[in-house]
């Protein structure tokens, strides 16, 4: 079993930056690919970002690419997503998950999930 916590969402200006933290509990924390997914107001939830479970492979929707970046340090269990150039487009709750997969953009591919933090940017 694996427990996911968020933190780092907010309120913040177009252009601005967030960092969005995952924090994984239990000791296999490696083992799993991780993902963020966002579900803005009417929307179904979408993926945003993905990493291998060792960190060398990284997968990025189209709409984030170049703006957000995806890492984690398994040392600490936490998985991370830098968001440069916000736009209000990107407001959504946003949710981390943990998968028995390499990376991968498809939902159903993951076991886990975080309660989810939001983001709101403001034009």
């Amino acid at each position: 079993q694996v427990q996911l916590v968020e933190s780092g969402g907010g309120l913040v200006q177009a252009g601005g930056s967030l960092r969005l933290s995952c924090v994984a509990s239990g000791r296999t924390f490696s083992t799993y690919g991780m993902g963020w997914f966002r579900r803005a107001p009417g929307k179904e939830r979408e993926f945003v970002a993905a990493i291998s479970r060792s960190g060398s492979s990284t997968y990025y929707a189209d709409s984030v690419k170049g703006r957000f970046t995806i890492s984690r340090d398994n040392a600490k269990n936490t998985v991370y997503l830098q968001m440069n150039s916000l736009k209000p487009e990107d407001t959504a709750v946003y949710y981390c998950a943990a998968g028995v997969i390499a990376s991968s953009d498809i939902i159903g591919a993951y076991n886990y999930w975080g309660q989810g933090t939001q983001v709101t940017v403001s034009s």
